[in-house]
């Protein structure tokens, strides 16, 4: 069976960004920026980046298109003859399932929203009451389980239609919709009496955040986290989409073209959240919480019913940028499964489904409690998240790079090179070798000691 291919570059694009552009992006980075410090967090967010992200992804790209496989079985046409390389798709396969079984539950969040913004639920609600509906949703495990399941049957029903007619002319849709209506509601939020002290503190790095090792290695290990999450790096979800382009544009650049538009959308999503928090006195260490407690009272301050109205859009559509990365990682293990089993795409749906849908029930379940764990109360959320930011996607983003830099052993340089530069478009150039090669992989490995020793409280 030939492989699928994508029908346009812009269809690329999109569903790449759909990839990276998600909840990462609305929900995890305004709360990572105002847990972490504001614009300090910023700041080596995007140097992070630059210096970690992008090379990464061109690499995950490159690894995609060159084996025209999916992520569990991408490393066998290229890695040398009695290596192990390939051990490290069973890793990727295993952290997009642990991905999906709190990404989902997130998902259904924003539907259960949207349907609170449509009735008028929050009319009226100050702060306290918006943040105790919250808490009330998340103990209801009967209606999270119903809005799960509701976002994981539709996921797999648009994978299981052929590449074009499904992920790519619906991720093509809702991402353009998404732009529209967040720098809209990026305005308002700008214009609102208050709202320059959160552009201060979102916009403005404050570097005594960082005068201190401990201060400096928690801020430093959160951005690289959010570098590696919000670009789904280092367990396959870019790979898969690499094995489905031709080979008429150089990856660095496509690369690029991504990033920008992940990036536009976070910070974006800071214009609107920041603002806010601080003209409607809303502290800006609410967590996982914080969209879900400022958004409300935003739409409220528009006055009814233009507030209602503007609500219910903002949150089907957030719904939609969390959409975009489930069906693009369902589209992965989909896949996995296809090259792995020799499953056909139908039948690789209805046991994913099913599968996704039992292992998304410990994240619901596990917000009728908490429990300490090194030291931390925590939730089941926590730890799955803990285990996809903290661990799995560094270290794939390590295997990654090892692999494509490690001339001897791996796929080296030189042929990740010419694969990467296949095409029009900006090029990996000769002198980024040495960067590749010997800083590339340090910086990932210390960050990644800093992240473990900042978790564990160590420094």
């Amino acid at each position: 069976m030939s492989r699928e291919k994508l029908g346009s570059r812009l269809g690329f694009i999109l569903l790449s960004a759909g990839c990276a552009i998600g909840i990462g992006n609305v929900w995890k980075f305004p709360w990572m920026a105002g847990e972490y410090g504001g614009g300090a967090f910023v700041l080596l967010y995007f140097i992070f980046l630059i210096i970690m992200g992008l090379p990464v992804m061109t690499m995950e790209f490159a690894l995609g298109r060159a084996s025209q496989k999916s992520p569990i079985v991408l490393y066998k046409p290229l890695e040398p003859q009695g290596t192990k390389w390939h051990l490290h798709g069973y890793g990727m396969l295993a952290g997009l399932y642990l991905l999906m079984m709190f990404y989902t539950s997130v998902a259904g969040w924003m539907i259960k929203y949207f349907f609170s913004m449509v009735s008028g639920e929050f009319v009226g609600a100050d702060a306290r009451q918006i943040g105790d509906k919250f808490s009330q949703m998340l103990t209801n495990p009967t209606e999270m389980i119903t809005y799960t399941f509701i976002v994981i049957i539709a996921g797999f029903f648009v994978c299981s239609f052929s590449l074009q007619k499904g992920l790519e002319r619906v991720s093509k849709f809702l991402m353009i919709a998404l732009l529209i209506i967040m720098v809209g509601l990026a305005v308002n939020s700008i214009m609102l009496k208050g709202g320059e002290e959160g552009l201060r503190f979102y916009l403005i790095p404050d570097f005594t955040k960082l005068d201190t090792l401990p201060e400096f290695a928690r801020v430093a290990s959160g951005a690289m986290q959010q570098a590696f999450f919000t670009l789904s790096l280092g367990i396959g979800a870019m790979a898969i989409f690499g094995s489905y382009i031709n080979k008429d544009r150089a990856l660095l650049g496509e690369s690029l073209n991504i990033a920008i538009l992940d990036t536009f959308v976070a910070i974006t999503s800071g214009l609107i959240i920041f603002p806010a928090c601080f003209a409607f006195d809303i502290d800006v260490n609410n967590g996982p919480a914080l969209i879900f407690i400022t958004l409300p009272r935003v739409f409220n301050n528009i006055g009814q019913p233009l507030g209602q109205i503007i609500g219910a859009f903002f949150f089907i559509f957030l719904f939609f940028a969390a959409f975009t990365t489930i069906i693009a990682v369902f589209q992965a293990i989909i896949a996995c499964c296809e090259d792995k089993f020799g499953w056909s795409k139908k039948k690789a749906c209805v046991i994913n489904c099913i599968l996704i849908m039992i292992l998304s029930l410990p994240c619901i379940f596990g917000f009728l409690g908490s429990f300490e764990l090194f030291g931390k109360t925590m939730q089941v959320l926590d730890v799955e998240d803990f285990l996809v930011s903290n661990l799995l996607l560094p270290i794939g983003s390590l295997i990654i790079v090892l692999f494509c830099t490690t001339k001897r052993y791996g796929w080296g340089f030189d042929k990740f090179r010419e694969e990467a530069n296949m095409g029009k478009g900006l090029k990996v150039a000769g002198w980024m070798k040495i960067y590749f090669t010997y800083i590339l992989p340090v910086i990932v490995v210390a960050v990644f000691v800093c992240s473990m020793l900042s978790f564990f409280k160590i420094i």
